[in-house]
């Protein structure tokens, strides 16, 4: 009887669901798409298994799962649910952390740290953010909880600045097929009047990693390009002035934008340009190799090991390496453009979110 009850019992995996109530970005958006793609994949990955998506309480994201719920927990936010509440709740459960922070007196469990940029690049970050996040690392790291990153760039860059060996870190990738879900928003190609000529597509943000400012040196070195450059996303002023009077007119902020809208604006850039110095993964790379659309990007950290030979890269510390790159991808012949956009679409098919949840996967049954 009691092996009959054993045989037949369901596993329950505790997911940290404290991203539900955070924007999306790319850390966000990592923990969204593995958890959808482990949830539908758990009839042949995990058979008789179950997950229990905790959160904190508050408005969240809702999530729907065919394999598993939500469950509101405790009273606190941010690190103080975490570190308190989560820490307590079912510590029967072996407990999944996809998202940098984890309860660090809790056994049993994963954390997914996405890269080392704390320590790699400090002045990305305010003091506060960078002390809490350094030294809740390493108490992860001496603790029992298996660590995993997102690339091997990462693997090493925590190994190295946590003092573990590389081999204690696995690495269990991303995806961009989340991209071909969506149903393009064309509309904002007429709103800013972006089917006249080609443009090439940026998506800015204030984080000192993602190195905007070699892309406003860049501009200024361009006298009347043949192109516009679209740029999506918030921007800090100091990069670019705020009155737009002061732009080259080539160039177009469309601000923020939603997915279908960026989906649209991937598909129709005669490329992607990304100068970021420091990257975990660089997700927008990858979406946009998924959509077929030409990656110019910065030889740094993480991004010739995910986009290889599909993309023409750049110093991102020199602005005239970055303007003949937007040269070289301009002034393509036909068939040398369909190559790159073959090279992209094949690059960016050897990474994705099933092939994530399958590595997650393996490491849950063990932990189980």
């Amino acid at each position: 009887m009691n092996r009959m009850s054993a045989s037949t019992s369901r596993q329950t995996y505790l997911v940290n669901g404290r991203f539900l109530g955070r924007p999306v970005t790319g850390v966000e958006r990592f923990a969204r798409e593995t958890l959808r793609a482990l949830d539908q994949a758990i009839p042949h990955l995990l058979p008789r298994a179950e997950l229990l998506v905790a959160v904190p309480p508050g408005e969240v994201a809702p999530l729907r799962l065919q394999h598993g719920r939500m469950v509101q927990i405790g009273r606190r936010q941010g690190h103080a649910w975490e570190q308190m509440e989560l820490a307590r709740f079912r510590p029967d459960l072996p407990l999944l952390n996809l998202c940098n922070t984890a309860p660090v007196r809790r056994p049993g469990q994963m954390v997914v740290i996405h890269d080392a940029a704390v320590f790699s690049l400090p002045q990305a970050y305010h003091w506060r953010f960078r002390l809490a996040y350094r030294v809740l690392h390493r108490l992860l790291a001496f603790s029992t909880a298996r660590i995993v990153t997102v690339s091997d760039f990462s693997r090493r860059e925590l190994a190295r600045h946590l003092s573990v060996p590389p081999e204690r870190i696995a690495v269990v990738g991303a995806g961009g097929d989340h991209m071909l879900r969506l149903e393009p928003d064309d509309t904002i190609l007429d709103r800013h009047g972006l089917r006249g000529r080609p443009y090439l597509l940026a998506v800015s943000s204030n984080h000192l990693g993602k190195n905007f400012a070699l892309v406003a040196r860049a501009m200024l070195k361009l006298k009347q390009p043949g192109f516009d450059v679209v740029i999506a996303g918030g921007l800090n002023n100091n990069v670019f002035s705020n009155s737009e009077e002061t732009w080259p007119p080539f160039i177009k902020r469309v601000g923020y934008v939603s997915d279908e809208e960026l989906s649209s604006l991937y598909r129709h850039a005669a490329a992607f340009v990304f100068p970021s110095v420091y990257e975990g993964f660089g997700l927008p790379p990858l979406e946009a190799m998924t959509l077929g659309c030409p990656v110019v990007s910065s030889r740094a950290a993480s991004m010739p090991e995910v986009c290889g030979d599909a993309a023409i890269y750049f110093d991102p510390r020199d602005a005239d390496s970055f303007v003949q790159a937007l040269d070289q991808v301009m002034r393509l012949e036909r068939h040398d453009r369909e190559d790159l956009r073959a090279r992209s679409l094949a690059r960016s098919r050897q990474w994705s979110w099933q092939g994530a949840a399958e590595a997650l996967a393996h490491h849950l049954k063990e932990m189980a």
